[in-house]
């Protein structure tokens, strides 16, 4: 019998990693969990997007007693901007940011979805914009560059603190946190997993 100790059994990937920028899984992968409450949405894979920080929140959330509950999705076009963003700088030509039926499918089933896209603070925007735009759904959002609150409800983003007016809402979900200073790539220090278990138990506990 085991003493002062939980054993858990996590399903990090579908599918073979890709190494340094894709460790966590490829593309079009979810990992799964007994109770939904907790999804952490990362980038697909590749040279510039990193999905490194995905699997330390994941980890940190579960060992702060989240267990159970934490699934994490790669998205299939987690790349560039979505389609019906303005042109932005450092836009990759031929590349757009989507979602698929089925992933809209897989964030809806959870209380609460952490959102990690990058270190571009208008993709950020655009990203989060899009994704609740289709995932009706309260998000924590992660980030490398700063963003705040005003910043997402320009773009008709609901937020709990800045709201656009009702005639330029463009979400069903909303945004209830913001982490920011999570460098993409990298381990982040414990201060910030602090700050991202902290916000994600915050919003649980109020779901309104």
């Amino acid at each position: 019998m085991p003493i002062g100790r939980i054993t858990q059994v996590v399903d990090c990937r579908e599918s073979m990693g890709m190494g340094k920028g894709g460790g966590l899984a490829q593309r079009g992968t979810i990992s799964e969990c007994r109770h939904p409450d907790v999804i952490v949405v990362g980038m697909s894979p590749g040279r510039r997007h990193v999905t490194k920080p995905v699997c330390d929140i994941t980890s940190a959330l579960r060992r702060e007693g989240v267990e159970f509950s934490v699934s994490t999705l790669v998205l299939n076009s987690g790349s560039g901007v979505p389609a019906d963003a303005p042109k932005l700088a450092g836009s990759v030509l031929g590349a757009y940011f989507g979602l698929s039926g089925k992933e809209v499918s897989q964030i809806e089933q959870h209380k609460v979805a952490v959102l990690h896209h990058g270190n571009v603070r208008s993709h950020v925007v655009e990203k989060v914009r899009f994704i609740l735009s289709q995932a009706d759904v309260r998000a924590v959002v992660v980030s490398q560059a700063p963003i705040d609150y005003e910043d997402l409800a320009k773009v008709g983003v609901k937020t709990a603190y800045v709201m656009p007016s009702p005639e330029h809402i463009r979400t069903k979900g909303e945004v209830a946190a913001i982490v920011s200073g999570v460098t993409r790539g990298q381990t982040p220090p414990r201060d910030k997993l602090a700050e991202v278990v902290q916000a994600v138990l915050n919003v649980m506990k109020n779901p309104n």
